[in-house]
């Protein structure tokens, strides 16, 4: 696994595809969204409410299309750290303009509005 930082986002290609990763996919009042979860150099897993620590195995596939969840419930988390990637339609948000691509972000921040 690579680091995820800035540099290293600049210098290897398709480094988020190429890191060990698990896409959520969620459908929301504004359309469809995807939380992709990105393991990190010597991230030890990914684990989220639905489905427990997931061990690097190849392809699988969960679905679980009865869950739901609230602004502000857990999705998952990383043992270690890593990074999210937060997905909407086009033309489905208006990014804040405080926010910007590849930040941090602190729980409850706003990324924009629904349009």
């Amino acid at each position: 696994l690579f680091s995820v930082n800035q540099t290293t986002a600049e210098n290897i290609p398709g480094l988020f595809a190429r890191n060990e990763r698990m896409v959520c996919l969620f459908d929301t009042t504004v359309g469809r969204m995807a939380v992709v979860l990105v393991g990190a150099m010597i991230v030890a897993g990914i684990e989220t409410v639905a489905t427990g620590k997931v061990k690097p195995t190849g392809r699988l596939e969960l679905n679980h299309h009865d869950m739901a969840l609230a602004k502000g419930d857990e999705l998952g988390r990383f043992y270690l750290g890593s990074t999210a990637v937060v997905l909407f339609e086009p033309n489905k948000i208006a990014w804040d303009s405080n926010f910007r691509a590849n930040s941090t972000l602190v729980m409850g921040e706003a990324l924009g509005q629904t349009l």
